[in-house]
């Protein structure tokens, strides 16, 4: 599956990462949970997934849609391995709705937190915080 500019699938420790610029609306995160599901699709092997929203400007969403969204995620991945969804966030509306995906996916296969520091998202997903920074990050804080 050839994968868009801002996906990287990095296959040999299992790790999605998902690096929106600009807008995040409905249509962008049906895009994201298609290819999500493709791979899994295609690969039995559960991976983890980083979302770096640091570069989006606006979030056209709302609670209707993030509720079926992250129930439709809930169900999709019933009965297989867990995975953890770890979201870098410092703009108040996406910290809202990632605080929201906690809520709606606990209990289930896939663990959800939101970071506001790249390191500890690292840390937590067992990753090195090189990989989790931008391409071409020179001298990159860990603290956004």
């Amino acid at each position: 599956m050839k994968l868009p500019p801002d996906i990287e699938f990095h296959k040999d420790i299992r790790l999605l990462i998902y690096r929106p610029k600009g807008l995040i609306n409905e249509a962008e995160i049906n895009r994201v949970i298609g290819i999500i599901e493709g791979i899994e699709a295609a690969s039995q092997e559960p991976f983890n997934r980083f979302s770096d929203t640091s570069e989006t400007h606006e979030v056209e969403l709302n609670f209707r849609y993030v509720i079926q969204a992250a129930l439709h995620r809930r169900l999709a991945h019933k009965g297989r391995v867990p995975v953890k969804s770890a979201i870098l966030a410092t703009d108040s509306t996406l910290i809202h709705y990632a605080r929201l995906l906690i809520l709606l996916t606990e209990g289930s296969t896939i663990k959800v937190r939101v970071f506001q520091d790249r390191k500890e998202a690292a840390q937590w997903l067992g990753v090195p915080v090189e990989l989790l920074k931008p391409k071409g990050a020179v001298g990159e804080t860990t603290q956004l």
